[in-house]
């Protein structure tokens, strides 16, 4: 039984920049993995891509032939797609039990109420495979409490339009520390805890959200999301190994993948790893590690980092003398060691050259 996550997210959220890292991160730890790219806009991608909407689609052809601009272009292609769905079903049945990452379009339409994206998932669905959707949040939204509430207000609109396993992850977590202090502790945006102590902060934000005609619309949005009680976040920094196993870690429990993977014998270690849950990240440790001591974690794996390499270098010896390796360029060389160590006999061939 395969499985896949569902990359979405609104634009510049790190949905390509999250599918090339978990794509290195599921191969290091010995899981065979795939990317199938759904953006008809994105020409250039940063990840070895196994199926392409763009060989199907393109956004600069809707554009030209229907006269069309870029997010209803975008629109335009996944219509295609969803018409063609035999392009992507004969593309996925080549990628066998392999576990496949579906990078897909940046526009917020199609993951709050245009239905095309949903049905081409739910279509996969009936293919056998188990799906999450993984929902991208860039955690400078936590810095006004403005832009927060939208996020949970998006966040919760996705939730309800896909109709699937759901993630939400703040992403670029190692960059919160260069912007202003968070009025609250990680744990309150990470876990949605009481939004009414939001408001006065919500309020100093702009004088125009301070006016009295705006508290009925704070409070009714705020208990819209507490009513659901549907969204939370877990968070990521996707260069940072800690952080991409520990967010596996939850994904593969959301998505069942540790009640079924397809792998046999043979674990690797970072496979034992991930599915026995080592290594796990409360997000009290997120917040000592990103926020208040991030200075002192980066020193420390530096040094950490500069001990390993050093270690790998006395362990591999000093290098080869580059004067020996003139004399004698084959002497490590497995190909040639039936030749033996002595001259090569005469084969009895005389070569004339001329002048």
């Amino acid at each position: 039984m395969p499985f896949a996550q569902l990359v979405i997210g609104p634009p510049g959220a790190g949905k390509s920049t999250f599918c090339n890292g978990m794509h290195q991160f599921l191969g290091a730890i010995g899981r065979k993995c795939s990317i199938v790219n759904l953006d008809p806009a994105n020409d250039k991608t940063s990840y070895p891509c196994a199926l392409d909407v763009r060989d199907l689609v393109t956004l600069e052809e809707v554009m030209s032939e229907d006269h069309l601009g870029p997010n209803g272009g975008v629109l335009y292609a996944l219509e295609e797609l969803e018409e063609n769905f035999d392009f992507l079903e004969e593309g996925l049945k080549e990628l066998g039990d392999d576990y496949v990452l579906f990078d897909c379009p940046g526009q917020v339409e199609i993951f709050t109420h245009h239905s095309s994206l949903r049905n081409i998932f739910f279509r996969i669905q009936k293919m056998g495979y188990r799906l999450i959707v993984i929902h991208l949040i860039d955690s400078y939204n936590l810095t006004l409490p403005s832009m927060y509430i939208s996020a949970l207000i998006l966040s919760l609109r996705a939730m309800l339009q896909m109709d699937l396993p759901h993630l939400n992850v703040l992403t670029k977590i190692d960059n919160l520390s260069n912007y202003a202090p968070l009025p609250f502790n990680l744990d309150y945006y990470t876990e949605v805890q009481d939004l009414s102590y939001l408001l006065p902060h919500l309020e100093s934000e702009s004088s125009r959200l301070s006016h009295e005609k705006f508290g009925a619309l704070n409070n009714a949005i705020i208990d819209l999301v507490e009513e659901f009680g549907l969204v939370g976040f877990e968070t990521l920094a996707v260069e940072d190994k800690k952080s991409m196993m520990n967010l596996l870690r939850v994904i593969d429990r959301a998505s069942g993948y540790v009640f079924g993977p397809a792998e046999g014998a043979n674990d690797s270690i970072w496979q034992v790893a991930v599915r026995e849950g080592l290594g796990t990240m409360d997000v009290r440790d997120i917040q000592e590690r990103w926020l208040d001591a991030k200075e002192d974690y980066d020193e420390l794996e530096l040094r950490e980092l500069e001990a390993e390499a050093k270690a790998r270098e006395e362990a591999a010896g000093p290098p080869p003398q580059q004067e020996n390796k003139q004399e004698n360029p084959y002497e490590d060389d497995d190909e040639y060691d039936d030749l033996g160590r002595g001259s090569i006999p005469d084969s009895g061939v005389k070569i004339i050259r001329k002048s």
